[in-house]
């Protein structure tokens, strides 16, 4: 089955987040905006035990956080993906490090930029447009981050919430 660990961000920055994905991205409806901390990765049923006991470890020295919502951006050209950059960044750098170090198999794609996508599978066309409109926008929205949910892709392709992590907590 396929995991992933994420973090989903207050109903009110969702709800900002989801104004302009149903416009601009086409796994809208798959998944809730997210800030993700650990990519896709396979897992049987014989590991996941271990794998949510190694996410409550780190839950349990993590202290809640505040995140700042700054500005939309591109990963152009690397690939059409426009997204809203996260400041400060070092709390959210730090879990991130600290998830893949208890999985120590699995290496990340790309370099970990904290952000939350807006628009993916954009033409070069549709996202010059995109990106020039949404990034004439003043943004400046604060979250506090005092969780992160380990999630698992059904047959349809949509994720759901296999299990949560209060940080602080047993």
């Amino acid at each position: 089955m396929k995991y992933s660990v994420v973090i989903f961000p207050t109903k009110s920055l969702q709800d900002f987040v989801n104004s302009y994905r149903k416009r601009y991205d086409p796994y809208y409806t798959h998944i809730p905006p997210h800030i993700t901390l650990k990519s896709g990765f396979e897992a049987d049923d014989g590991h996941i035990n271990e794998i949510v006991q190694k996410l409550h470890d780190v839950a349990k020295k993590t202290s809640p956080f505040d995140i700042t919502v700054t500005k939309f951006s591109s990963f152009k050209p690397v690939n059409n993906v426009i997204y809203l950059k996260i400041n400060p960044k070092e709390d959210l750098e730090n879990l991130h490090s600290d998830i893949y170090a208890r999985f120590p198999d699995h290496v990340p794609d790309y370099l970990y930029v904290p952000h939350i996508t807006i628009g993916q599978a954009l033409s070069n066309d549709e996202h010059t447009d995109v990106y020039g409109s949404l990034n004439m926008l003043q943004v400046n929205m604060q979250d506090t981050i005092d969780r992160f949910h380990l999630l698992y892709q059904l047959e349809n392709d949509s994720w759901t919430v296999y299990e949560t992590f209060l940080f602080g907590k047993e």
